[in-house]
């Protein structure tokens, strides 16, 4: 009875337009890639290709290190947060909500074989959702960089 009654309740909120599920739009345009080269060599290469686009690496988050801090072993796995100074006071003085979504990640994982598969939303993307100009113009102006940043990764031997 009272699954019925919560039923009618989210059916009520949502006729009336209190209640709205937000799409993945995001999530649809992931871009995901498996490289030939070894996971290390991948990982490796995304920190220079960082470097060599004069992105900054925000933050590095290693669960691969991290698990061998608790003596356990597991298939390379990070997250590489990147951004740049210049970017975020753009996007901060547009739209200060959308600095919710700096830095952009990039995700590297192991694959069973050995190889990478990296995976990142291209920034405008990630700020599709800002309706402000200036938010999707810094959007259009990261995604080459980013492109850049994973297509050199990817070509790592």
């Amino acid at each position: 009875m009272r699954s019925i009654g919560a039923l009618i309740v989210i059916v009520a909120l949502t006729a009336s337009g209190w209640l709205i599920a937000v799409p993945a739009h995001a999530q649809d345009a992931r871009i995901t890639a498996v490289s030939g080269a070894p996971f290390q060599k991948v990982a490796e290469a995304l920190e220079r290709a960082i470097t060599e686009q004069k992105m900054g690496l925000v933050c590095h988050a290693n669960a691969q290190r991290g698990a061998a801090g608790r003596g356990v072993t597991i298939k390379g796995n990070q997250v590489l947060m990147v951004f740049r100074p210049d970017f975020a006071i753009r996007l901060l003085a547009a739209d200060p909500r959308a600095g919710f979504e700096a830095p952009i990640r990039i995700y590297v994982y192991e694959n069973a074989d050995g190889t990478a598969t990296v995976s990142y939303l291209p920034p405008s993307a990630v700020f599709a959702p800002y309706r402000n100009p200036e938010v999707q113009a810094i959007g259009a102006e990261l995604d080459p960089i980013f492109k850049a940043i994973v297509d050199r990764a990817l070509a790592a031997r």
